[in-house]
């Protein structure tokens, strides 16, 4: 069984496409749960139309990685997936990655490309070297259950990358399944601003430019590299 976890948190505009495709599968022996972290739109609703078809927590407000921990408890699957609630998987996007697995026991998680809106983002093979020096490797992999570390609440950003050098550190690895295998829906309550890469390389304070989620993004950045000793 895989277990797909989807934190939502004002996201009822994107969560039904994202829900219609993960019934759709076509690996079938899986449980989807949804955790609702305190929503204030009519999320309630719309799981409401799919209760008989997944699981549903609900939590006061608290946060993608609490949401997700929290989804993992209560998971049974041998197998976990982190959804986004805008991201919309293709039909046999865990086929492909389950494949992956089985055909690669010693390798703890699977992961592929993906498109963020019209962007595509093609990721790498699975190196130890290049993921220490970035974060190339999307929170929605396939991971084995036994292998999980739990995201750390305290990372608000960079919260995957987190993860991947956590699971490196134990001598848990991933494998690359070179396809587009899902499509991260852009909207503003879910998702935030991807800015061209050249402006992240930019000194930005010694040309006195201000962009807050330019400044967030390496606060956090810094915090992780900190964390993993890099």
């Amino acid at each position: 069984m895989i277990s797909i976890i989807i934190p939502s948190y004002n996201s009822a505009k994107q969560l039904s496409a994202t829900l219609d495709a993960t019934l759709s599968q076509s690996m079938k022996d899986i449980e989807i749960i949804v955790v609702d972290d305190g929503s204030t739109d009519n999320t309630a609703c719309i799981l409401e139309q799919y209760r008989d078809r997944l699981t549903i927590i609900k939590q006061e407000h608290a946060g993608r990685c609490a949401a997700r921990n929290n989804g993992f408890a209560a998971s049974k699957g041998e197998y976990v997936i982190f959804l986004d609630a805008a991201a919309v998987m293709r039909p046999n996007m865990l086929e492909k990655l389950f494949a992956a697995l089985q055909a690669n026991p010693d390798r703890a998680f699977a992961y592929s490309s993906f498109r963020w809106g019209w962007k595509e983002f093609r990721s790498f093979p699975y190196d130890k070297e290049r993921l220490r020096g970035m974060n190339y490797i999307h929170t929605s992999a396939l991971i084995r259950r036994e292998r999980f570390p739990g995201f750390d609440p305290k990372i608000e950003k960079f919260n995957d990358w987190d993860v991947w050098l956590t699971m490196m550190e134990k001598g848990s690895y991933g494998i690359y399944v070179p396809e587009v295998l899902f499509t991260v829906r852009q909207h503003r309550a879910t998702a935030s601003a991807w800015l061209p890469s050249l402006v992240y390389r930019l000194p930005l304070k010694k040309l006195g430019i201000h962009i807050p989620s330019a400044e967030r993004y390496e606060q956090w950045k810094c915090i992780v590299q900190k964390k993993h000793n890099l």
